[in-house]
């Protein structure tokens, strides 16, 4: 290629121009508002300058709240918001490797108050990391040699709190309950599965997602930084008048479920319970062998008349069922 040639090839972002054949990219720098060529824009300026062209959409980078000097008490509940990485995705046998801890206060409307503490720490787990774990997490053998996790320091955050929050609550409650008792006796709530987040305009749940529809980056897969991006999803309101996502989430936390087995159902039936929403057990865990569900208990009745009428047939069938509160869901 000749040097006239190559000054004629677009740069790979000059690619993409605009319908007069300019680049719609421009530095920072060279970004000017009808004010003199020698003006340049400031940053908030440049921000809402290109929102304002209908043709770009603005992320910010996250920036972790501090923890408060002085702790308002207009918010006298405790929450945490916890994540872990592990070695895999069995706690009976898998081991974690990372926990992210922070606090926070929050009223009985569930309003958020003040961050109180934070807490990351690494575990050098009994073998090492496997391959696909650190691609997913970052977290190496040789990052964690010789690392364990400050079980005090953790308990001083965990003790008091009112609300255990993960964003898959499911996941995280059987490693955390087989790392420390401390996580045993409290009551948990689940961000992904308590939280209608599609009715709030979101496409998915995943924390990745949640976090660039809010308007948001982070550097993610470090636990810390997961539950500091959780928290300002939790936080943020898409209306004035709004809940907060956690104000939604502490109200289901607050609600009695029940979990009902449809036991010895019949399997010609099978697709009829998975796309009503039936979840099947395979027995493990002291659980029926059976296809399940849980519902709020003012649902019971109309759960179990279906059942009935629709399942078994049967007006009479006898279906087991186990009462679930905060203190009890998410457990392995």
């Amino acid at each position: 290629m000749t040097r006239q040639e190559t000054a004629r090839t677009p740069a790979q972002f000059d690619m993409f121009v605009d319908a007069d054949g300019a680049s719609p990219l421009r530095s920072a720098a060279d970004l000017r508002v009808n004010r003199g060529s020698n003006v340049r824009m400031d940053e908030a300026e440049m921000v809402a300058h290109l929102t304002a062209t209908g043709r770009y959409r603005i992320l910010r980078k996250l920036e972790p709240r501090e923890v408060a000097t002085v702790i308002r008490t207009e918010f006298p509940l405790m929450g945490i918001i916890l994540d872990t990485e592990t070695t895999g995705l069995n706690p009976r046998k898998d081991e974690i490797i990372e926990i992210g801890v922070i606090a926070f206060t929050f009223n009985e409307k569930g309003a958020i108050g003040d961050v109180t503490g934070i807490y990351g720490g690494l575990q050098q787990p009994s073998g090492p990391i496997p391959g696909e774990i650190t691609r997913v997490t970052g977290i190496t053998s040789e990052m964690v040699a010789g690392e364990v996790i400050d079980i005090v320091a953790l308990r001083s955050l965990i003790d008091p709190a009112d609300l255990i929050i993960a964003h898959n609550a499911g996941f995280d409650r059987p490693f955390c309950e087989a790392f420390s008792p401390a996580f045993s006796s409290k009551a948990w709530a689940c961000s992904n599965a308590e939280i209608d987040w599609s009715s709030r305009g979101f496409e998915g749940t995943k924390l990745g997602y949640l976090i660039g529809q809010a308007g948001y980056f982070h550097d993610g897969h470090r636990a810390v930084d997961d539950c500091f991006a959780l928290l300002e999803v939790l936080d943020r309101k898409a209306q004035a008048d709004d809940l907060t996502p956690f104000a939604e989430l502490y109200r289901a936390s607050q609600r009695s479920r029940v979990r009902i087995f449809a036991e010895n159902s019949p399997f010609d039936f099978k697709d009829h319970l998975k796309a009503r929403g039936y979840r099947w057990s395979d027995g493990s865990e002291g659980r029926p062998k059976s296809w399940w569900i849980e519902v709020d208990e003012p649902d019971l009745e109309d759960e179990l008349r279906y059942l009935r009428a629709e399942i078994y047939q049967y007006p009479e069938a006898d279906l087991p069922t186990k009462f679930l509160t905060a203190f009890d869901r998410f457990r392995a």
